[in-house]
């Protein structure tokens, strides 16, 4: 009977079982395979095409392309800024609402997914519209203060990405460490207050460390969303060119060898190159950050 139950428990996974192979193991498989061949042209390239294997050598040109290993150090420096600086304004927003009574807290909970729900692409689009000098408000405002900013020069692309990134995902971020804030015991709080401590010690010295978990699993999802970006680059590319170039991120240079120079087998080996650096980018945050979690 113990035998049967457990394989009805099991036939309820198989939906799932189903969708992961056909729609991550299948399509990683096939990426591996296709970035094992090449595109070769018969004679002076004008007979057809003709696919042979290349075995590595795919990964040895992209592990060697200039342009690919820059845009992945452009975007890992960015992220060393960013997601520290998003994670922290959360972390501030969640103790404000579990500062405050539940019902207050739901309102403001609510308030602040909002950008959240907002698709990213459409807040994107958004912000653009914010940044421009010709129909947004920001550059006027900021002649009113003295400021002559340009939210699209080299040197501020960067800040005006992040800004973007970081209103949209300081809600998700917020929910989950108010969350885990949520399951810290309530008689620590009124222990401390008894010992005379003030909101601001409780907040770091109980509060915070209770939390370490949330903020290592919302900065493991920061770094995998980050070594993807593509709309926001992408959007901004359509504005200002000269600035952002097709080969901005690393998702970028994939794209346009796929789907622009149609060189699909070197797309895919991009592909599995990065997927291997997530993987590896994801391993080292874990250890690391666990590593400060449980001291």
């Amino acid at each position: 009977m113990i035998h049967s139950l457990r394989w009805k428990g099991a036939a309820f996974t198989v939906p799932f079982q189903l969708g992961f192979v056909f729609l991550y193991l299948v399509p990683i498989g096939y990426a591996v395979y296709q970035s094992l061949f090449r595109t070769q042209q018969s004679g002076l390239g004008l007979g057809g095409a003709s696919e042979r294997f290349s075995g590595l050598d795919n990964y040895q040109q992209g592990i060697t392309d200039s342009a690919f290993v820059s845009s992945v150090l452009r975007v890992v420096l960015f992220a060393c800024v960013q997601i520290p600086v998003m994670l922290f304004v959360s972390l501030v927003l969640a103790l404000f609402l579990d500062a405050l009574s539940s019902r207050a807290a739901s309102r403001f909970r609510i308030l602040l997914l909002v950008p959240y729900m907002i698709p990213g692409v459409v807040a994107a689009l958004v912000w653009i519209n914010l940044y421009s000098p010709d129909v947004g408000p920001l550059t006027p405002l900021g002649k009113l203060f003295g400021a002559d900013w340009n939210f699209f020069a080299p040197s501020m692309v960067w800040p005006s990405i992040g800004n973007l990134l970081t209103w949209h995902g300081i809600g998700y971020n917020m929910v989950i460490i108010y969350s885990a804030l949520q399951a810290v015991p309530r008689e620590l709080f009124e222990a401390a207050r008894l010992d005379g401590a003030s909101e601001v010690r409780i907040a770091r010295s109980i509060k915070v460390p209770y939390v370490r978990g949330a903020l290592v699993l919302t900065g493991l999802l920061s770094v995998i969303q980050m070594l993807q970006i593509f709309n926001e680059p992408a959007l901004f590319r359509n504005v200002t060119p000269q600035t952002v170039n097709d080969s901005f991120t690393p998702i970028m240079i994939i794209y346009n060898q796929a789907f622009n120079a149609g060189n699909y087998h070197y797309a895919a080996a991009l592909s599995v190159l990065l997927a291997l650096i997530l993987g590896i980018a994801s391993f080292l945050f874990y250890r690391l950050t666990s590593r400060e979690a449980d001291r």
